[in-house]
């Protein structure tokens, strides 16, 4: 069963200032650059190739981030450029970069900064990850759309609603798990999602979700992986009397938390701190290390290779 959630008028712009202004500078500050994403066996005169093509057509290179990794001979990149100082049109842009890709044995992931993705967030009970992204989301600090919420409660409809976001009521029960990820579905495509993130959505996604979006679902888990997997990884933290706690953010594959890492964060904590200390503690971790793993991912500095994510600076 699929609710619709109404959006209510709560006298927002007198509680909280509305940010517009800052979003739309954000969005024109960054409307004429384009990402290119390259990897490739590592070899000499790739820095050289590409930064030719682009002098020849008279694009301004304003960034580039490289490494090489030694032990597997691979080579990855990170290039930004301001299409505005060329006359080579985006689609003409990406069509030529893809000869380039051929003639020289690259893989080439061209990101047009006009097209912002456009994100779900999946939440069930608790607020603070769902609250952190919405208020990051208005104040322009992350490149994205943030489009609809789903839920599998109805309880955070009004954060939705407080910052004008559609809010989605799917519940889920052992019976309807399919009818109701069936559901999810129709919502993803009825908005054109690019990007999952699940804010503390406590359910499990089927196999085949989960493989249709492969690197395209990002996950908080309440605990610095691989350590605590599962469920209450608080109380096993407190019953193991560990110094440090943290949060892991990850790509969502077939095994439950084994997803490859793209953003961790720890804080100190002491034999003081009952498994109340340690949930409050986790929280706050658990946002900024959520919001950095989409900000990076929005802003197209993540490269999976194998079972790792590289993050360019």
């Amino acid at each position: 069963m699929l609710i619709r959630h109404e959006t209510l008028d709560l006298g927002k712009s007198e509680r909280y200032p509305r940010t517009h202004e800052s979003r739309r500078y954000a969005e024109l500050s960054t409307s004429n650059q384009a990402t290119l994403l390259v990897s490739s066996l590592d070899r000499r005169g790739i820095v050289a190739r590409l930064a030719s093509f682009m002098h020849e057509r008279g694009i301004n290179i304003i960034q580039v981030d490289q490494s090489v990794d030694a032990e597997h001979g691979d080579f990855r990149m990170r290039m930004v450029i301001e299409t505005e100082f060329g006359q080579t049109p985006g689609a003409q842009l990406e069509e030529e970069l893809e000869a380039v890709a051929r003639d020289e044995g690259l893989k080439i992931r061209v990101n047009l900064s006009q097209a912002k993705p456009k994100v779900a967030i999946l939440c069930t009970k608790e607020p603070h990850c769902l609250q952190d992204l919405l208020q990051r989301h208005e104040s322009g600090e992350l490149n994205c759309t943030v489009c609809v919420v789903v839920s599998n409660h109805g309880q955070l409809a009004s954060i939705a609603d407080f910052f004008d976001i559609p809010f989605v009521h799917i519940p889920v029960t052992p019976d309807s798990k399919t009818a109701s990820e069936h559901e999810l579905k129709k919502v993803l495509e009825e908005h054109s999602v690019d990007l999952i993130v699940l804010a503390r959505y406590m359910q499990i996604l089927s196999a085949d979700l989960v493989a249709e979006w492969t690197h395209r679902i990002i996950n908080i888990h309440h605990s610095f992986l691989p350590a605590f997997a599962g469920a209450s990884p608080y109380r096993q933290a407190h019953e193991r009397g560990v110094k440090l706690i943290g949060a892991t953010a990850h790509y969502v594959d077939a095994e439950l938390d084994g997803g490859p890492i793209i953003a961790q964060d720890v804080i100190a904590c002491s034999h003081r701190d009952s498994i109340t200390d340690l949930a409050r503690k986790g929280r706050d971790v658990e946002r900024t290390t959520l919001a950095r793993a989409v900000r990076w991912h929005t802003e197209n500095r993540l490269m999976v290779q194998g079972d790792r994510v590289v993050v360019f600076g």
